[in-house]
This record gives C-alpha cells, sequence and structure tokens, in this order.
C-alpha cells in the first residue's frame, strides 16, 4: 500500500495497549489513598504504637519476675538447657577408628524406655557429639544421637542381646545380634565435631516419670527421676588401649536431683551399671524466646481493631459510598486495604519483636538467663515470624470487618479464634489440646517456637501456613461478598 502521492510505502507505529500500565498505575493511587487514609488518623497511629509498648511492656515485666533455676547449661551456652545427658557412662579411650561390642544381659527398672547399651562420644564433657546403640524393654533395639531422641530401630529384639558399635571417621554404625556371630545393621550417624580421640563404653540411661496436670488458664509438670539397672559381659574395645582402666561419669547431683545417682561394679568380666536421667531431649524445657513474645498475645487485641476499624468506619460513614464510586472495582479497594493493613502491622510487628527481644536479654541475663542471641536461626525465624503473624491477622481480621460490618462483632469473632483456643486447650487432655491448637487460627503463633517441647502441637511453618489458609478464605469469602452487597 502506498499513500496518496507519494511512492513510498506508508509506516504505521504498531499498537501498545495501555490498559496493563493504567491499571498498574491506578493500583499504585489506591494504595497511596488507603495508606493516606490510615496515616492521618491520630488514634490509628497511636494504636499501632500501643501494639509495640503492650508487647515490649510484657516481655520485661516477664523477664523481670523470672530467675535461673541452676539447673541449665550455663548462662555462657543457652542452647545446653534444652539437652538431658546424664545417666552412667562407663569408658576407655578410642584413639581412631575402631569399635565396642558387648552383651547385655538383663535389665531392670525404668519401664519401656529405659536404656541400656553402647555409646562413642567425644568426650565425658556433657553435650559432646555422640552415638549410643541401646536396647529397651518397651521400644527393641534403637541407634541415638544429637540430643533429638528416638532414632533408626533394630527390631524388637530385648536383653540379652548384643551389641556393637564401630567409627570409620565421623561414621558411627551400630548393629545387633542375638548370638554374637550373625550382626544385622541397626543403623549409621555421622557425628560432626567428633575428635580423632574419642571415648568408647556401656551406659544406662531412663526418663524421670512425669506427670502433666492441665487446668483452665495454666498446667503444672511433676517430674520424678527413676534408677534403672542392666548387666553387660564379653565387652571389648578395638583396638585395646594399652593400660587403660575404666573410668566413669555418673549422673550429677545438683539443687533439682539431689545426690549423684548410680555406679559400676565388675566381677569376673561382668559389668553392672546402675544409673539415673535420661540422654536426649529436654521436652520441658522453658523456650525463653516465646515466652519473651508471649505480649504479642496482647498487643495483637490492638491490631485486629484496626484492621477492623479500618473497614467499618467507612461504612458507619458512607465514605465507602464515594470510595466505590471512584474505584467501582470493589475488590482492588479491599486488595488495597488489605496490603496497606498488612504492611503497618508488618512495621509495626517488627518493631514490637525486635524490641520484646533486645530490651528483655539484659533482664534476663542481670537474673542469671541466658536468652539466646539474635544470630540464632530459631530466634530470628521467631521475630520475623511474629511480625508476620501480626500482618496476616491484619487480613483476617479486615476480611471479617467486610463480612460482618461491624466493628464489635467483628474484633470479637477474630479476637476469639485466636485466643479462646489456646485458652480451652490448657484445661482439655494432651492429645485433644494438640488437634485444637492445629486446626485454629492459633496455629499461626507455633512460628514462635524455638524449642521442641512435650506439648508441641505443630511446626513452626506448618502452624503459620494454616493462619495464612485461614486469612486467604476469609478474603475470598470478603472479595465475594464486596461485590454482591450494596455499599
Amino acid at each position: 500500500m502506498t499513500s496518496p502521492g507519494r511512492g513510498t510505502p506508508a509506516t504505521r507505529e504498531p499498537y501498545r495497549s495501555t490498559v496493563q500500565a493504567e491499571a498498574s498505575d491506578g493500583f499504585r493511587r489506591l494504595l497511596l489513598a488507603e495508606w493516606t487514609k490510615l496515616r492521618t488518623v491520630p488514634r490509628w497511629t497511636l494504636t499501632l504504637l500501643a501494639a509495640v509498648l503492650v508487647t515490649v511492656v510484657v516481655a520485661l515485666l516477664t523477664a523481670a519476675g523470672t530467675e535461673s533455676s541452676g539447673s541449665g547449661g550455663g548462662p555462657a551456652d543457652p542452647a545446653r538447657r534444652q539437652i538431658i545427658d546424664l545417666g552412667h557412662y562407663t569408658y576407655l579411650p578410642l584413639a581412631g577408628d575402631g569399635s565396642i561390642v558387648a552383651r547385655v544381659t538383663s535389665q531392670h527398672g525404668g519401664g519401656g524406655w529405659a536404656k541400656a547399651g553402647l555409646m562413642i562420644r567425644g568426650s565425658a564433657e556433657r553435650a559432646t557429639p555422640y552415638a549410643a546403640l541401646m536396647v529397651t524393654p518397651g521400644h527393641g533395639v534403637r541407634l541415638q544421637t544429637g540430643y533429638k531422641g528416638d532414632g533408626a530401630g533394630g527390631g524388637a529384639g530385648t536383653a540379652p542381646r548384643w551389641l556393637k558399635l564401630t567409627r570409620a571417621g565421623t561414621a558411627v554404625t551400630g548393629y545387633a545380634s542375638a548370638d554374637g556371630r550373625a550382626w544385622d545393621r541397626v543403623g549409621s550417624v555421622r557425628l560432626a565435631g567428633l575428635p580423632p580421640s574419642a571415648l568408647a563404653g556401656m551406659f544406662v540411661a531412663v526418663p524421670d516419670e512425669v506427670k502433666v496436670r492441665r487446668a483452665f488458664g495454666g498446667e503444672s509438670v511433676d517430674g520424678h527421676p527413676r534408677d534403672t539397672r542392666a548387666t553387660f559381659d564379653h565387652v571389648s574395645v578395638s583396638p585395646a588401649p594399652p593400660g587403660a582402666r575404666w573410668r566413669d561419669r555418673g549422673s550429677p547431683g545438683g539443687p533439682a536431683r539431689g545426690p549423684a545417682v548410680g555406679g559400676r561394679t565388675e566381677s569376673g568380666g561382668t559389668f553392672t551399671l546402675t544409673g539415673s536421667g535420661d540422654v536426649g531431649p529436654d521436652l520441658f524445657a522453658d523456650d525463653d524466646t516465646r515466652t519473651t513474645l508471649t505480649g504479642v498475645l496482647i498487643g495483637q487485641a490492638a491490631i485486629v481493631a484496626l484492621a477492623v476499624l479500618f473497614v467499618t468506619s467507612e461504612y458507619r460513614h458512607g465514605m465507602v459510598r464515594t470510595t466505590f464510586a471512584a474505584t467501582p472495582r470493589r475488590g482492588r479497594v479491599l486488595a488495597a486495604k488489605a496490603v496497606v493493613a498488612a504492611l503497618a502491622s508488618l512495621a509495626a510487628g517488627l518493631a514490637a519483636a525486635f524490641g520484646a527481644v533486645l530490651l528483655a536479654a539484659p533482664l534476663r541475663r542481670s537474673n542469671g538467663l541466658a536468652p539466646p542471641p539474635l544470630s540464632d536461626g530459631a530466634v530470628l525465624r521467631a521475630v520475623l515470624g511474629t511480625a508476620a503473624v501480626l500482618a496476616v491477622v491484619a487480613v483476617l481480621a479486615l476480611a471479617v470487618a467486610v463480612i460482618v460490618r461491624r466493628s464489635a462483632p467483628a474484633i470479637t469473632i477474630v479476637l476469639m479464634v485466636l485466643l479462646l483456643p489456646q485458652i480451652v486447650a490448657t484445661g482439655l487432655p494432651l492429645s485433644a489440646a494438640r488437634w485444637l491448637e492445629r486446626l485454629t487460627p492459633a496455629a499461626g503463633f507455633a512460628i514462635q517456637q524455638t524449642v521442641e517441647r512435650f506439648d508441641r502441637a505443630i511446626g513452626p511453618w506448618a502452624g503459620f501456613g494454616v493462619l495464612c489458609a485461614y486469612a486467604a478464605a476469609a478474603m475470598a469469602a470478603a472479595l465475594w461478598q464486596v461485590g454482591r452487597r450494596d455499599a
């Protein structure tokens, strides 16, 4: 095609749609408008500050009322307060690669999780890397390591049982046998930090007898030490250390446990070990970080009130009609409100969580405690996760406000689904309490966990996911409602 009067083809500029650019600019303007609404109302700014202040004040009051029990791992190493390394251990030095073999001939006392077996560990110091192969009356042969509870299983065998642990570098492998000739591999672990010269020996251990009494508003935990006894024969360490003599590492005493318990007797190559206390995680250890962040449960009330009023105030004064007239796509308006409320709550949550942890730490140290540092991965996750939880709570509250359209009912509904499960759970049996906390929005506060405890209902990220799912469902319902109902 040629243009009239010319001999060259006419050129045309390609068409480029401006819809996407206009939509993007429009949403940015919506965000700016909603942010302006939020920041220009003084009481809403004060509400955010109140959430921060309440969280920090509760953390300081909690820290001021705590003191060391003297049973921890020492102020210099807070992680050691989260493990138990007791029982009785009889050992010889093991230079380099080698193995230890013994037969557990009998085992008495302590219940189904009483432990009797072999252990290779880095040293006699508490909380050193270890691998333990054991016989238990109720759970067969087990290979355990890392102070993290139960490990690999080797069948349902009980005493008498032959056991063998071999070391090759940092790898330790366990074997079990009924006759000492045909060996079955139980499992293998790698011990990071295992020194070239380690220890190999026999041990006994047993968990305390613990009773948990739950009542609405709290719980009490009573623990009573138990004793166990086991006999070993055909004990050999290879390569045999020349001139070495068996040494013992017993259960340390202390104000919480009384005098040291445990001992060893030897007669004709048969060893009898008695001991008390377990080797593994302390499932009843205090979660210092979560305790410090407890004030968020109160501070979230301010976040919920802010998010609800951010919506209901416009409905109450009729300003929402003006907003929808200027922006007929109501879903975009709701999305902009949710983003602004979430970001404002996230900022307040970061200030509250970091402030609580940083300001409470000196008080805890002055009371003989050793709070874990922010550089600890679990602590940092708990702090950042707390802020993220408040942001999601704001979205949930905003969505409920759109559905209900009234301030008091919306605030009540959101606070009930967040707080009531945690209160009711304290008066339920542990199994029922776990399910309640897993299936309700209260699961989101699991993000604050930094210690594996007996009453853990759900993992940190899984719990956060449950809260996000509730917020997403509420937002979907709110979007559906806002498009169907009159303003």
